[in-house]
């Protein structure tokens, strides 16, 4: 495992290539590993519901509605502007899926809340977890896209064929 940066007590953390169910657990292992115990992470909001709901609270879960606009960008800037420490880990796809693109939300997250991104990668055809150094948003999303894609385009996840190196 690459050392985090842990001197970064804000930032978003993308964390990919997310291509199992099992990732959740193995990004739980490593959170206690690379001293990320107070990372939160935003689940679906149907997941704190029912008798095992507070579990992913207990976990450092923050329940999104995606039902539809709710300003989730917003809010979680409001989250970092109100905390001294706060480390936000999401999945840069959106789900386990094969996508066509990225989803912008994590960016648009740390460009203006003003943190940086630190890039985790699940690499399981090396059986190892790769971490970038913090960068931050520039002017150019498209360039940063590109330095986000040419991160994980390498890194293989669980299911092969779901990981992003086709997006390069």
């Amino acid at each position: 495992m690459d050392a985090f940066p842990i001197q970064i007590h804000k930032c978003v953390i993308i964390v990919g290539p997310h291509t199992s169910s099992s990732d959740f657990i193995l990004g739980l292992a490593l959170r206690s590993e690379m001293n990320l115990q107070g990372a939160k992470f935003l689940p679906k909001a149907e997941l704190f519901k029912g008798p095992f709901g507070f579990i992913f609270k207990w976990l450092g879960g923050i329940p999104v509605d995606r039902s539809g606009k709710q300003n989730l960008v917003e809010q979680v800037v409001a989250q970092f502007n109100a905390h001294q420490y706060f480390r936000l880990a999401i999945s840069p796809e959106g789900t386990r899926q094969k996508v066509a693109k990225l989803k912008t939300g994590f960016y648009h997250i740390a460009k203006q809340a003003h943190v940086p991104i630190v890039m985790v990668g699940f690499d399981f055809a090396n059986k190892h977890a790769v971490c970038s150094v913090p960068f931050y948003t520039t002017d150019n999303e498209a360039s940063d896209f590109n330095f986000i894609l040419n991160f994980f385009a390498p890194i293989q996840g669980k299911v092969a064929e779901n990981s992003m190196s086709h997006l390069v």
